[in-house]
């Protein structure tokens, strides 16, 4: 599903559209591979400017946010490619998609056991939605226009449980360079370069990976601009940076922000900055995601968003060793175990050095104010 536009909010970026496009327009690579951490833009940029300049250049597009279908990727690319390729047949695919397919029983005897009966499921949906995904490349290879297609979140293919499909769709996509482009977008930086750096996974060496250019300035002016042309109230410029900052220059809570100021104007910035940020900063979600961490885990990361250094290192190991009521430093190994499984679930992600950083800001900031 395509996120609403945001009408006269939408900061427009027609020019980083338009050099996408042309890269892709060159020949020399059919993909690109763009992450930014989440809420900073990226979605809404992909939907209203890039795919707009995708269709006037001549393309047709497929957008799929594959977050809105993380259990099942599979079936969220191939409808959105059929929705792209062939709309009429939406219905029907979608039709076959949740249709079982026929059952078969096996019975035999065997050898110290009574008759048994098994019965067997022949596929499920991934397997359904990769059979589909062939029927959607052959609909294409019959089609007129070169597609853009447009994969936000993606690092959720590189989940084991997503490795076959993923194997089908590289396959599928390298024989159609010519008229199938790719734009690969997502918020692990950590996952995306492992999916497309490390030999082992299908999208080696497939894509280009490059940090999303964030809004800044010019974002905020253009914010207060719009703030002036409806109301009563202006917004001082001073006043929108300092909340931009504040807010850990993240677009959709400086937006939060801007609808408070004009919906409390009486509150003042400061009213609506301090509103916001306890909004943001303290959201439920993020308690959730901390609860589902080992107490390890958490110890850790606490010590990552205070900027903690050499990790591993003796201090670090004793420190965790106290606060989990032993009365000597952990293993190193036990504090690897710990930052591998913050990796692999997008918490974290390591930098240069063996140093890591909370993938989430907000969250980081959430984690620092916690006893």
């Amino acid at each position: 599903m395509i996120a609403p536009a945001s009408s006269q909010w939408h900061f427009p970026r027609p020019a980083l559209a338009q050099a996408y496009l042309a890269s892709l327009n060159l020949g020399l690579s059919s993909a690109r591979g763009l992450f930014a951490r989440r809420r900073m833009g990226k979605t809404e940029f992909l939907v209203e400017d890039f795919m707009p300049a995708a269709r006037a250049g001549g393309y047709s597009c497929a957008y799929v946010n594959l977050w809105e279908l993380k259990s099942d990727p599979a079936t969220a690319l191939v409808l959105a490619l059929h929705q792209a390729i062939e709309p009429k047949s939406f219905a029907k695919v979608w039709e076959r998609l949740n249709t079982p397919i026929s059952k078969i029983k096996a019975s035999g005897k065997f050898a110290g056991m009574a008759e048994a009966g098994v019965e067997a499921e022949l596929g499920n949906r991934h397997q359904v939605a990769g059979t589909l995904l062939m029927q959607a490349m052959a609909e294409f290879d019959k089609y007129k226009k070169s597609l853009v297609l447009i994969i936000d979140e993606a690092q959720v293919l590189a989940a084991a449980e997503n490795s076959v499909f993923a194997h089908a769709l590289r396959a599928a996509l390298d024989i159609r360079k010519d008229r199938l482009k790719v734009l690969f977008a997502g918020s692990s930086e950590t996952t995306l370069r492992r999916m497309f750096g490390r030999a082992s996974e299908p999208f080696y060496n497939w894509a280009a990976l490059e940090p999303f250019p964030l809004l800044g300035v010019e974002f905020v002016a253009f914010m207060v601009d719009k703030v002036a042309q409806i109301s009563r109230f202006p917004l001082p410029l001073p006043d929108a940076l300092q909340a931009f900052d504040a807010l850990k220059q993240t677009p959709l809570f400086f937006r939060d922000y801007v609808e408070r100021y004009l919906t409390h104007p009486f509150e003042g910035t400061q009213g609506a900055l301090d509103f916001t940020r306890a909004k943001a900063f303290n959201d439920g979600e993020f308690e959730k995601q901390w609860k589902d961490l080992l107490p390890a885990d958490q110890i850790l990361l606490a010590l990552i968003a205070r900027d903690t250094s050499d990790l591993q290192g003796l201090e670090v190991r004793t420190t965790v060793g106290a606060r989990l009521g032993i009365e000597k430093p952990v293993p190193a190994g036990a504090v690897q175990n710990s930052l591998r499984r913050l990796v692999d679930k997008s918490v974290i992600t390591r930098m240069d050095r063996g140093a890591y950083r909370i993938e989430d800001e907000a969250f980081a900031d959430w984690v620092r104010h916690q006893d």
